[in-house]
């Protein structure tokens, strides 16, 4: 018997909206036809298909995907992600997005991403180790520590990398810790990577507050997402004195005007508990979270959360992107006109592949940071690529989305220039 995972329909054209930001940061920055043609497409593209044998004994039939956007400014880097709807524009947008998001933070790498068609809560641990080795071993022909050095995304996590590490040095004959990054520590992975997307997300806020003064003491905010990102971002803003009023998941939203207990929260959803459940503060939907009037929006979600549609309804003063294109280009236009101030994903969230690129280093060095060292990196990189953003926005009288879009891609252009075209 062969059952299929089947591909599930994306809830938003992500390609769609990477490719329109591109072209406007292409647009203002005058790139040639030729040029254009090169970063709008992606140089390597893997698809696999591959057998799983399941604990009942049957064999499961799945699809997953590699993709490497660009490589002028050093390896590939990019997540893995396990969701039913992983489709390969999706993927597509998300290696080019990571392209922008290295070079906005100017650490040498070029984009990738990857994923499987899978809903990994529906697997044993069994089953999620024999699929992750299986399609560990379909894309090690393009993977490597000098090539391609994927890393957690939504669906995988620390183990999961473990896993690829582990296949892949089984192949090689001897320990490869630098062919993925978001390892448990015991294993080479670095202090401080679990939580970097979230602190990297509290110290832009906290750069914000500083650049408009505003404090952040008592500053309301609204997180959308409660998982890795988006807890622990909610946790960080609340420790640092802001009032988390509301924060969501798959199951609806939860609001409290007076705050939440975010460490309860996080205790509660730990054994998958939704929040929903949760007592002690109201339970609204999703959009009326999108909606509430605070002032740090954070949607640390999927993609296209903040759309034509809704985007007259946000009231937040500043919307923080934790997720990777939560907002399409019709919602920048109209957050824009509203007066809403958007920090985008590229530099917002990229505490992540800041930190992925220590885990790289040190293991590369066989030399090993603490903690400390490791948050006052990211914090140097983060706001410094935050700062550049800003400069770029005032200079030329733009969005920071559309900044940061042209200063990540005008610092891929001049990669691709000084590098030449081979042969």
């Amino acid at each position: 018997m062969v059952v299929e995972e089947r591909q599930a329909e994306p809830t938003t054209d992500a390609l769609a909206t990477a490719l329109a930001q591109f072209d406007a940061a292409a647009d203002r920055l005058g790139l040639d036809d030729g040029i254009r043609m090169v970063l709008r497409h992606c140089k390597r593209e893997l698809a696999v298909h591959f057998p799983v044998r399941m604990d009942n004994g049957t064999i499961g039939e799945f699809s997953g995907y590699r993709v490497q956007h660009n490589l002028a400014r050093g390896p590939a880097k990019g997540g893995l992600r396990y969701h039913p709807a992983v489709s390969l524009d999706e993927v597509r947008a998300l290696a080019m997005w990571m392209t922008w998001k290295s070079a906005v933070v100017n650490i040498p790498y070029g984009g990738a991403k990857g994923g499987v068609i899978v809903n990994p809560k529906q697997l044993s641990d069994r089953e999620l180790e024999n699929l992750t080795r299986r399609y560990a071993t379909e894309i090690s022909i393009i993977i490597g520590p000098n090539e391609d050095i994927p890393a957690p995304d939504m669906g995988t996590d620390a183990r999961v990398m473990a896993w690829i590490m582990d296949t892949i040095s089984m192949h090689r004959g001897y320990t490869e810790a630098g062919v993925v990054t978001g390892k448990p520590v015991s294993v080479g992975g670095t202090l401080g990577r679990a939580e970097a997307t979230g602190r990297g997300l509290l110290y832009i806020v906290q750069e914000a507050t500083r650049h408009i003064g505003l404090a952040l003491e008592g500053a309301t905010v609204a997180v959308q997402g409660f998982g890795n990102v988006g807890a622990v971002a909610a946790q960080l803003l609340r420790k640092a004195g802001a009032m988390v009023v509301a924060v969501s998941d798959s199951s609806g939203a939860i609001y409290n005007g007076r705050g939440l207990d975010i460490d309860a929260l996080m205790h509660h959803s730990r054994d998958h508990s939704p929040l929903a459940g949760a007592t002690g503060c109201d339970q609204i939907t999703n959009s009326e979270l999108l909606a509430l009037p605070v002032d740090f929006l954070i949607p640390a979600a999927l993609e296209g959360q903040i759309h034509a549609g809704n985007a007259d309804e946000v009231r937040a003063r500043y919307v923080v992107e934790g997720a990777n294109g939560p907002t399409t280009p019709e919602a920048d236009a109209i957050l824009a006109e509203k007066g809403a101030t958007l920090i985008p994903d590229i530099v917002a969230n990229a505490g992540g592949v800041i930190v992925s690129y220590f885990e790289w280093v040190q293991d590369l060095q066989f030399y090993f940071w603490e903690e400390d060292e490791v948050n006052e990196r990211l914090h140097r990189v983060i706001t410094r690529a935050f700062r550049d953003v800003l400069t770029m926005a005032e200079q030329h009288s733009v969005t920071l989305r559309e900044a940061a879009m042209m200063l990540g891609l005008s610092r891929v252009v001049e990669a691709t220039r000084v590098r030449g075209f081979y042969p």
